[in-house]
């Protein structure tokens, strides 16, 4: 039953895609057609009405709208100068100079934003006009500025750590956000090195003249603020002061303040981001609906169990069944966005890894940060692509470079997968799990 089943909801689904039709749609149709061989045409219509209420009826789910709001209000609050210039302060000597300040960047205002593409965008911007007055190649600052967006979405707070939450029965989502710390800096300082070699060959020297605290001092100043943000939110749900969907409320409420103190918002684009938000928010929200069908359909059929077996049976091992996986994550990832990436293979191996002992709070950032990296992976790679629009380049000359970064970013990945201590510590030593 598993097998006819799996092979109905992945050739309905492959051809729903390449027809175009949106990826929710897609997963519910997908499903409704799998329980068509086992239910009748009315028992299946409810049965997908109420898993679809059910996916979307949970408490939890509420912060993903909050913290989609909240990154919007800091998108347009006029954060990004002082990020930019706050790590400028503090990687300006090294080599690439701009470069390794993207990098950085990207990392911090990825996790307030919680977009790559926001990242990629707003940091990209802003460095842009320094890098083409330094004569920097244009291929080369877009590959860094793609390459490190995505390692805010492994820092806190993350939308598809909160997703992840949901789907893997309940995980901990303040253990999930301190664990995403060591993978995002690892993604982070891996893009470092690629960019700092990649500079040296190019002749880019960092910064003139000696380290100045005075200048890190006015730039953290100017910074504080917009890093108050992660420090009172991620510090409040850690401390058990609220919890996350209550600290994503008090996000909207403190980038809203900080927008208005830096005269950056006003009613028209308060309203504007609100609309904007409120469509972002009811497309994720629907998405975790209808995929709720697939995984109860899924469970139904057995398919889990069956792909188990099926993996175990190949081995028993289970550093060759991570490498298994991190190999289907990493395809799946390059033509699937993150969310329904995570909403699907979640309750697929999630089971298989929990068997030899697996932490799910180490499983999801093993996925998450595999699904990352196929927001800078074509053909979709929405994140490459906007730092190409940014960046005003093109592919072609794009990739030659991305290939470096793409070494360092897998090498982060080998480490976060076979090294639990790099996802556990933190969580462990809170006493969260």
């Amino acid at each position: 039953m598993g097998g006819q089943a799996l092979a109905v909801i992945l050739i309905v689904l492959a051809a729903l895609l390449i027809l175009g039709v949106p990826i929710a749609f897609s997963i519910g149709i997908a499903s409704i057609v799998t329980i068509l061989a086992t239910v009748p045409l009315n028992v299946a219509v409810l049965t997908a009405a109420q898993r679809t209420f059910v996916g979307m009826s949970s408490f939890t789910l509420t912060a993903i709208p909050f913290f989609i709001l909240a990154g919007n209000l800091m998108n347009e609050g006029g954060i990004a100068k002082r990020l930019v210039d706050f790590v400028m302060a503090i990687l300006g000597k090294l080599p690439g100079a701009l470069l390794v300040t993207n990098i950085g960047a990207n990392l911090i205002f990825g996790a307030i934003s919680g977009s790559a593409s926001a990242a990629a965008a707003a940091v990209g911007s802003m460095v842009k006009q320094g890098e083409e007055e330094m004569g920097y190649d244009k291929a080369l600052s877009t590959a860094a500025n793609g390459a490190s967006a995505p390692a805010g979405l492994l820092v806190p707070p993350s939308n598809a750590l909160i997703t992840y939450s949901l789907v893997s029965g309940g995980t901990s989502i303040a253990a999930l956000f301190l664990a995403g710390y060591f993978p995002g800096l690892i993604w982070a300082l891996g893009c470092t090195i690629a960019g700092v070699i990649l500079a040296k060959k190019k002749g880019y020297k960092g910064v003139e003249g000696k380290f100045s605290w005075a200048n890190l001092g006015r730039a953290t100043l100017r910074a504080i603020p917009s890093l108050g943000l992660i420090v009172v939110v991620i510090g409040g749900i850690v401390a058990g002061i609220f919890t996350a969907t209550e600290g994503s409320a008090v996000s909207v409420v403190y980038a809203l303040i900080l927008g208005l103190a830096y005269k950056n918002l006003n009613f028209r684009k308060i309203v504007d981001i609100i609309v904007e938000s409120a469509k972002m928010s009811a497309i994720v929200v629907f998405l975790i609906g209808v995929s709720n069908i697939l995984s109860w359909v899924m469970a139904f059929t057995g398919i889990p169990q069956m792909i188990g077996n099926a993996l175990l049976s190949v081995t028993d091992n289970p550093i060759v069944l991570l490498l298994i996986i991190n190999i289907i994550l990493l395809i799946s990832g390059t033509f699937m966005d993150v969310t329904p990436a995570i909403l699907i293979f979640t309750p697929l191996f999630l089971p298989i890894v929990e068997t030899f002992g697996m932490h799910p709070v180490h499983f999801g950032l093993i996925i998450v940060y595999n699904l990352c990296i196929g927001n800078i992976t074509p053909p979709v790679g929405n994140t490459l692509f906007v730092a190409i629009k940014v960046g005003d380049t093109s592919l072609q000359k794009v990739m030659p470079y991305m290939i470096r970064f793409y070494l360092f970013i897998l090498l982060g990945l080998i480490l976060v997968t076979y090294v639990p201590a790099i996802t556990l510590s933190l969580p462990q030593s809170a006493g969260l799990i």
